[in-house]
């Protein structure tokens, strides 16, 4: 038989792990919507457009890939030091 002890001792980890996922989840969302705001400045400043431009920047098209796959944070700091290298403000977070 399960002790009372025991059995407050799985009710608070239980309640701790419940309160911890719904936080990783806004976490993982509101980096999804930084690096969709990333990408887009980036494409909106790097695209080269016209005959013979030479078509989308890569390093723009990696960085998507990588937010598309979970890896949000390479994503960003890819994103955001290929902006700030150019010269380029960062958008503000949404």
């Amino acid at each position: 038989m399960i002790s009372k002890h025991t059995l407050r001792i799985s009710l608070a980890a239980l309640m701790v792990c419940a309160s911890i996922a719904p936080v990783q989840a806004q976490t993982d969302a509101q980096k999804a919507r930084r690096c969709a705001t990333l990408a887009g400045t980036a494409d909106y400043y790097l695209t080269r457009r016209g005959e013979g431009s030479g078509g989308p920047n890569m390093i723009v098209l990696g960085a998507r890939l990588d937010c598309e796959k979970g890896a949000y944070d390479r994503g960003i700091s890819t994103l955001e030091k290929l902006l700030l290298d150019k010269r380029i403000p960062l958008p503000p977070d949404a």
